[in-house]
C-alpha cells in the first residue's frame, strides 16, 4: 500500500505543531516586519534575528527591497545663512501661530505650555533661519495683539543681532505697500487666499500661502498667471514632502516595489466637534471673545455676500460655501497633494462628488459625508477619496498595485498581494505572508510626542507634523517653511510650488463643482477649463 509521503505536523496527542515552511515563514516575518523598522537606523528589517546579516540581506535583494534606506539626513542641509528676509504676517490665527513657531518664534505664554509639556528643548533646538517678522495684519484686534507678542519674543531667531520695529497693519494692502516687508505669510479664512496672493505678487512680495490656493476656476487661473509673470517665490502650505517617510515612500514608488498602481483610496475621519469646525465655544461652553467693536466684520467678509456679524461665523467660517469648500479645501488638499507629488498625476479627466448632511444638525452648507471619484485615464488610476466627520476609525491613504500596496501615514506598511507575480516564489514557499505586512517603516516608532487635541493628532497620523532628522523629531511646517526661504534666496523652484497649486486648485473646484451641481464633471486641457 502505498503511502503518503507528506509531513505530519502534529504531535502525539494530535496537536498541531509548526512545519518547517511555517518555522521558515514565522523567521522571515520576525526579520521583515517584526521589527518597528527602520526607526533611525537604516535598514534595520534587516538586522540579524535567527538568519545573520548577510542571508538577510540576499532575502531583500531577492525582492528588490535591499537597496531602500531610511535617508538619515534632511534634504535640506544647513546652508549660508544669507540675506535677512523681513516677512509680515496676514491672519493670525491658529496656524499662523503654528507658523511662527516653526519660524523660530513664540509667544510667551505658549513657551510656558512647552517647557511644562517636555517640549521646550525641541523648540530652542529648530535651525535658525535668519528672518525677522516685522508686521502682523489681522482684523482681530485680540488676534493681532497675540501675533505681535509673538513676533516680539525672538528667542530661537537667527536675527537676534537684529532689531527691527514690528508694526501693526489693519489692511493688508497697507503691508503690502511697505518697503520693508520682503515677504508675506497667508493665513486667513480660505476666501482671502488668492486675491491677497494675487496683490502680494503684484508688489513683489514672496508669497507662503496656506491651502487651498482658489475657491474658484477664475481665481486660480489669475493666481497662475500673476505668479508666473512674477519673479516671486510662491509656496503653498503642504508640508508633508519634507517628511523623511514620504521621501521614502517616492523612493518605494521609483523603485516599483508595488507594481503597476491603479487605485489610490484616501480617507478623512474625525468625530469631534472642532474636527467639524465648531470652534467657537471655548471649554466650558461660553463664546469665545470677539464682537463688532474688536474685529473689522466688513473687511473679514471681503467681497462675500454681507451677512450680520455672527461669531458664529467669524470662528467656524469652513461651515459655510462662501468662505471655504469644507472638507474638500480643507483636508482632501492634504491628500491630494501628498499623492500628486509621489506619483505627478495632475488634474484628473473627471470628478464625481457625493454626499451630504447626515450627522452635524447645525447651519451648515458643507457635508459631514463626503465621496469623491477623481478618474486618470492618461495614468490609467482612479483616486478615491471619502470623508466623514462622524467616525474617527483610521481607514489610512493607500497605493494600490498589482504586486503590493503601501499605506501611507506617518509611517509606511507595505503588503504584498496575495496574487503577485513578482512575489510568486515567496508567496507559495511560505516565507511571505500576504495577510501581514512585509516591510514597516517607521522612524517615531518608540517615540511619543506631546500631541494633544484631536485634530493635531489627525494631522500627526498623516505625517502632517514631525519627522526625524539626524536622530532628532523636527517640525515638517519648519522645514517647508525652510525650503520656500532658502528658494527665496537662492531663485530655485520650491516644492509646492504655482504649478503644483494650479492643479490642486483646479481639482478641488472640480470635486466642489461636481458636489453643488449633482454631476459628473470634467476638465478640457485644451481650453483649460471645467466642463
Amino acid at each position: 500500500m502505498a503511502t503518503n509521503k507528506k509531513q505530519d505536523n502534529h504531535n502525539h496527542q494530535g496537536e498541531e505543531v509548526p512545519g518547517k515552511s511555517a518555522i521558515q515563514r514565522r523567521t522571515l516575518l520576525k526579520a521583515f516586519a517584526g521589527i518597528p523598522v527602520l526607526g533611525l537606523m537604516g535598514l534595520g528589517v534587516l538586522q540579524k534575528r535567527s538568519f545573520d546579516k548577510q542571508q538577510q540581506h540576499a532575502i531583500a535583494d531577492e525582492l528588490g527591497l535591499g537597496k531602500i534606506r531610511l535617508s538619515l539626513t534632511s534634504k535640506h542641509t544647513a546652508r549660508e545663512k544669507g540675506e535677512l528676509i523681513r516677512i509680515g504676517i496676514v491672519g493670525f490665527g491658529n496656524r499662523a501661530n503654528q507658523l511662527v513657531n516653526a519660524l523660530g518664534f513664540m509667544h510667551p505664554e505658549d513657551m510656558e505650555l512647552k517647557q511644562k509639556n517636555g517640549a521646550l528643548d525641541r523648540w530652542l533646538g529648530q535651525e535658525s533661519l535668519n528672518i525677522a517678522i516685522v508686521g502682523i495684519c489681522d482684523v482681530f484686534d485680540l488676534h493681532a495683539e497675540r501675533g505681535l507678542a509673538a513676533a516680539g519674543n525672538r528667542i530661537n531667531s537667527s536675527a537676534d543681532d537684529v532689531t527691527l520695529p514690528i508694526k501693526r497693519y489693519r489692511y493688508y494692502h497697507e503691508m503690502l505697500a511697505a518697503k520693508e516687508i520682503d515677504a508675506v505669510i497667508i493665513a486667513t479664512p480660505d476666501h482671502h487666499h488668492a486675491l491677497m496672493a494675487i496683490a502680494a505678487a503684484k508688489a513683489g512680495k514672496h508669497v507662503y500661502c496656506e491651502k487651498s490656493p482658489a475657491q474658484s476656476e477664475d481665481e486660480i487661473n489669475e493666481l497662475y498667471n500673476v505668479i508666473k509673470a512674477s519673479k516671486v517665490t510662491y509656496q503653498l502650505g503642504h508640508q508633508i514632502p519634507q517628511n523623511v517617510i514620504f521621501q521614502q515612500a517616492k523612493e518605494i514608488i521609483q523603485k516599483n516595489i508595488l507594481g503597476k498602481i491603479s487605485l489610490i483610496e484616501t480617507t478623512s475621519n474625525r468625530n469631534t466637534a472642532s474636527g467639524a469646525w465648531i470652534r467657537h465655544l471655548d471649554d466650558k461652553g461660553q463664546a469665545k471673545p470677539g464682537d463688532e467693536q474688536s474685529i473689522d466684520w466688513e473687511q473679514w467678509l471681503g467681497g462675500k455676500p454681507k451677512v450680520p456679524f455672527s461669531i458664529d461665523r467669524f470662528y467656524n467660517w469652513t461651515k459655510w460655501f462662501d468662505y471655504d469648500m469644507g472638507m474638500i479645501g480643507q483636508l482632501f488638499t492634504h491628500e491630494y497633494d501628498a499623492v500628486n507629488q509621489l506619483l505627478g498625476i495632475g488634474i484628473p479627466r473627471s470628478v464625481s462628488t457625493s454626499g451630504g448632511i447626515y450627522y452635524w444638525k447645525d447651519n451648515r452648507e458643507i457635508p459631514d459625508l463626503l465621496h469623491c471619484v477623481f478618474e486618470y485615464p492618461n495614468h490609467e488610476l482612479t483616486m478615491l477619496y471619502s470623508a466623514t466627520l462622524a467616525s474617527s476609525r483610521n481607514r489610512g491613504r493607500v497605493f494600490m498595485g498589482n504586486e503590493a500596496s503601501m499605506e501611507l501615514g506617518n509611517a509606511i506598511n507595505i503588503t504584498v498581494d496575495s496574487n503577485s507575480t513578482r512575489f510568486k516564489k515567496q508567496l507559495e514557499n511560505g516565507t511571505i505572508n500576504p495577510s501581514e505586512p512585509l516591510l514597516t517603516l517607521n522612524p517615531n516608532s518608540g517615540n511619543v510626542d506631546a500631541v494633544t487635541s484631536a485634530t493635531e493628532k489627525y494631522y500627526s497620523s498623516r505625517g502632517l507634523t514631525y519627522t526625524y532628522v539626524d536622530g532628532k523629531q523636527v517640525d515638517v511646517t519648519h522645514l517647508h517653511l525652510k525650503e520656500w526661504l532658502d528658494c527665496i534666496r537662492s531663485g530655485e523652484t520650491p516644492t509646492a510650488n504655482i504649478e503644483r497649486a494650479f492643479e490642486e486648485g483646479i481639482t478641488i473646484v472640480m470635486a466642489h463643482r461636481s458636489y453643488l451641481e449633482k454631476r459628473t464633471v470634467e476638465w478640457d486641457p485644451i481650453s483649460r477649463k471645467i466642463i
